[in-house]
């Protein structure tokens, strides 16, 4: 999987799991637009404190600010399909069949492999015990100075329940030391809370309250930490329908550190259940398990201190249980598909999530940025679009084709951080002769989303075109890859090759390509895109293009499914790692129901698109806009 897949985003009315910053209106609105499906694409937050309070008030803004008017269905329609992105063919012979995708979060669970080959599982929440030296963070405090009372108001306070916004503890026996001991186990027990001390009447209270609000917890403090630890906490994530850097910003913001101080292997799909492991700069395991208590749709555990952090691309796959809802296929079709993906494999497209969702796909701005095209880039981010847009998106485009005023439409935007909102500060900054400069006011990830999709779209049209021509076979002019160099196949060679070792060039200065006509398809694909296959250097040196080579066919490992039937579609089906944990009752599966679902698990290696194995099966469009239509149509 190329680790982030927020495929489908229709939603189920039964979908119960909740995140405590998110009330119930703002959950009925994802319903509408969804993150993913708003067609700006979203910077994330990796700014410092000052930010994150800007953040906050924009947060606020949104309530007022979302789009009415059509449907998210209706706002899809305009939305990019397959075909769009070079995504035309199949490997497979069997009949295909309907299923939704992604009816419910919870259907789609993914567990990281590690570098190990390990699949990862939460399966502990114990602090690790360490046999020596403690530090003082680590040291517990006697709680006993506490009554049970004052136990209970204080954790009410950090559940933000209590509705004084503090708690007063009257010091009885006043001394230092008492004062100190009420402190400690104040903020040792109850992480998020500050304390003070105040006089009133002349009697001393203790004053616990929130230090910064509702989304800090536990302000680091400056402790020694054991010379025989590990400088990172390494642990296992556990997270409902977020995507990895923004749960990464919720536990930054309840630590109140800095998101870098996490690493982390890759980052996984949001509208999903995920496990991947984590590493944190010296932030122990006690004050991470302390998270448990006050993070919804978030599990924390498996905690070990290690000497190294984690790095990207350092995991061996992700492991895939998926729930295909309401399928339409036979239970012959089911096992001549399912053996056909085990055997055979799928064609490894990159999926739809990497062009968006709307009119204006990323893989056009792509190409205008190799072209040296400035004022159409700024114009395909900021001209209005049909499609999911969130209201003050509209507003905004709608301000800049009027008024082309950066200004004047950064003030329709409650959301500065979105690429749209970057631009604009840069052309309000830079002017608009300086498109370039304005432009690297982006966030660099993001702005290489873009070329990078250009890539993508080349390589998955291109690979149509090689299955069209040559089928399932290596032949005279196909590429391997030797030692991680790339070799052309004589057709002496090509006898003797599987299709799975064919790699194709995503294009660049530092590939070759197939000498056979696909390798001319490239040639011609990029001159009518006004580009010069032999000259991938950009005077940007960023957009500079080195290529890459990529398999045609991906095998999943650890393949295995069955035909579950159900009435209530909003049963989960999936048996998670927190409700083992939990020792919840699992699921149960009906011999006979209104419905049947296609449960299957598959292994795939990094960077492929666990999205793109489903299709194969089902044989059917993976597209936001088909999979909304499809989930209008069965709820209807």
């Amino acid at each position: 999987m190329e680790d982030k897949e927020p495929l489908a985003e229709p939603v189920h009315v039964g979908e119960k799991r909740t995140c405590p910053e998110e009330d119930s209106e703002h959950i009925a609105k994802r319903v509408k637009v969804q993150d993913e499906a708003n067609g700006s694409h979203a910077t994330k937050r990796t700014e410092d404190d000052k930010e994150e309070l800007e953040g906050e008030e924009e947060e606020e803004a949104l309530e007022e600010c979302d789009g009415e008017g059509e449907s998210f269905a209706d706002m899809m329609k305009y939305g990019l399909s397959e075909v769009d992105v070079g995504i035309c063919k199949f490997v497979s012979e069997h009949n295909g069949f309907s299923g939704i995708l992604k009816e419910r979060y919870s259907d789609f669970v993914v567990n990281e492999i590690s570098k190990e080959g390990k699949i990862v599982r939460l399966d502990d929440l114990s602090v690790p015990v360490e046999p020596e030296e403690v530090s003082v963070e680590a040291a517990p405090v006697d709680c006993q100075v506490l009554t049970e009372e004052q136990k209970q108001q204080l954790s009410d306070l950090q559940l933000f329940k209590n509705k004084e916004r503090n708690v007063s503890i009257e010091v009885e026996d006043d001394s230092k030391e008492k004062r100190t001991l009420l402190h400690k186990a104040v903020k040792t027990s109850y992480p998020g809370l500050e304390t003070k001390t105040e006089e009133r009447d002349g009697k001393k209270f203790i004053v616990a309250y929130h230090a910064a609000g509702k989304k800090a917890l536990a302000a680091p403090r400056k402790h020694s930490w054991p010379k025989n630890r590990g400088s990172f906490c390494h642990f296992v994530l556990y997270k409902e329908n977020k995507d990895t850097m923004d749960a990464i910003n919720v536990l930054s913001k309840f630590l109140r550190v800095r998101p870098n101080v996490f690493s982390y292997m890759g980052t996984k799909d949001k509208r999903a259940i995920t496990v991947q492991e984590i590493a944190v700069l010296k932030i122990s395991a006690e004050r991470l398990a302390h998270l448990n208590k006050c993070l919804m749709n978030f599990k924390l555990g498996n905690f070990s201190y290690k000497k190294h952090p984690l790095k990207l691309g350092e995991l061996q796959g992700n492991h895939f249980t998926v729930v295909l809802r309401n399928i339409s296929g036979s239970d012959e079709q089911v096992e001549h598909a399912m053996t056909s993906l085990r055997a055979t494999g799928f064609i490894n497209y990159y999926g739809m999530q990497r062009f968006g969702t709307t009119a204006v796909a990323t893989h056009q701005v792509g190409r205008s940025i190799l072209q040296n095209n400035w004022s159409e880039v700024m114009d395909l981010i900021l001209k209005p679009r049909p499609g999911a847009e969130k209201g003050y998106l509209v507003k905004c485009r709608e301000e800049w084709a009027q008024t082309q005023d950066p200004e004047a439409a950064l003030k329709k935007l409650p959301v500065k951080r979105c690429v749209e909102g970057q631009l604009l500060r840069g052309l309000s900054k830079y002017g608009k002769n300086n498109i370039i400069t304005a432009f690297g006011l982006i966030p660099r990830n993001n702005r290489l989303m873009y070329i990078h999709s250009y890539q993508s779209f080349v390589w998955n049209t291109m690979v149509s075109r090689r299955v069209e021509a040559y089928g399932l076979k290596a032949v005279e002019g196909d590429l391997v890859l030797k030692g991680g160099t790339a070799h052309v196949l004589s057709a002496e060679e090509a006898e003797k090759e599987s299709i799975h070792d064919i790699v194709m060039p995503l294009p660049g200065f530092d590939v070759i390509y197939p000498t056979h006509e696909v390798g001319k398809g490239y040639r011609d694909m990029l001159a009518a895109d006004n580009l010069d296959i032999d000259n991938m250097r950009h005077k940007v040196k960023d957009y500079s293009l080195a290529g890459a080579y990529r398999r045609i066919l991906i095998r999943p490992s650890d393949v295995s499914w069955e035909v579950i039937h159900y009435d209530d579609a909003r049963v989960p089906l999936v048996y998670t790692d927190v409700e083992k944990l939990e020792n919840k009752p699992l699921p149960v599966y009906l011999t006979e129901g209104k419905y049947r679902a296609l449960k299957m698990e598959f292994s795939l290696p990094p960077s492929t698109y666990a999205t793109m194995a489903i299709r194969e099966v089902l044989k059917m469009d993976t597209s936001i806009k088909n999979q909304t239509q499809l989930n209008t149509v069965w709820l209807n």
